[in-house]
């Protein structure tokens, strides 16, 4: 299944970006590229990115024409049509970024999405990832086989986990990650699905998808329940090894 377009994030700081137009709109565009530090500037600069935010829309397309033969990207704001690429909705707990895009289809439903995270995930989130990324020298001596210490972050990291980032966590708690029993390692699991819709999978599922190693499957299984896999897990159409190895082993089958 093709994506529609690649979510990207560009570090702007210092860096021009063109905005055209006036008005709500462009001084919304302008706040946003503010925050990201960029250097708003006028259409005669060099730059790589351009947001136009023209009301006419024959001046419009007249200025994205412009911008593109320069070789910009450009995004042209409500005209998804002539857009290089988009801006999502963010939600911000630095250094956490969680954008929510439609593909220009509908902001207003990316914009309740990210009202809705904003509920259900805690302010200290960021600095959970800051304590996580301080413990990674004792972590690789804690676990040395790089296998074993992903698993261990991802069982901390699980819905229920002694890190569960939907909790609100204290710094010191990710001393919890040298835990032995924060590790996953030598588990076979079978799951069955009874459904070939994505969006029907259990929460254990879809975790379990997410932290697998490895995931044999029935061939009848679709492409769009194994794309819920980890990108490096292996996947194999048949039946799993009696033996199947180290870390998380996953059985697919349908109902």
């Amino acid at each position: 299944m093709s994506l529609p377009a690649l979510p990207l994030f560009v570090r702007l700081h210092g860096r021009p970006v063109i905005l055209l137009g006036t008005g709500e709109a462009a001084a919304a565009k302008r706040r946003l590229l503010e925050r990201a530090g960029a250097a708003v500037v006028g259409e005669e600069a060099d730059a790589a990115l351009a947001i136009v935010a023209l009301d006419d829309e024959a001046e419009a397309v007249a200025a994205v024409g412009r911008l593109r033969k320069r070789g910009m990207l450009v995004n042209a704001v409500d005209r998804p049509g002539l857009c290089d690429f988009t801006l999502p909705a963010i939600m911000d707990r630095s250094p956490v970024l969680i954008a929510i895009g439609t593909n220009g289809v509908s902001a207003g439903l990316a914009a309740a999405l990210r009202q809705r995270l904003e509920a259900l995930l805690p302010p200290a989130l960021g600095r959970l990832a800051e304590a996580l990324h301080a413990a990674r020298p004792r972590l690789r001596a804690r676990f040395p086989d790089s296998g074993e210490r992903r698993r261990a972050i991802a069982g901390a990291l699980a819905a229920g986990g002694s890190l569960d980032p939907f909790v609100d966590h204290d710094a010191g708690d990710t001393a919890l990650l040298f835990d032995p029993g924060a590790s996953l390692a030598g588990k076979a699991i079978s799951i069955t699905l009874t459904s070939a819709d994505p969006d029907d999978l259990t929460l254990r599922q879809a975790r379990m998808l997410a932290n697998a190693d490895r995931v044999f499957h029935d061939p009848a299984v679709p492409a769009t329940i194994l794309d819920r896999a980890r990108a490096d897990a292996e996947r194999i159409a048949g039946p799993a090894p009696a033996n199947p190895g180290s870390g998380l082993t996953l059985f697919v089958s349908m109902a």
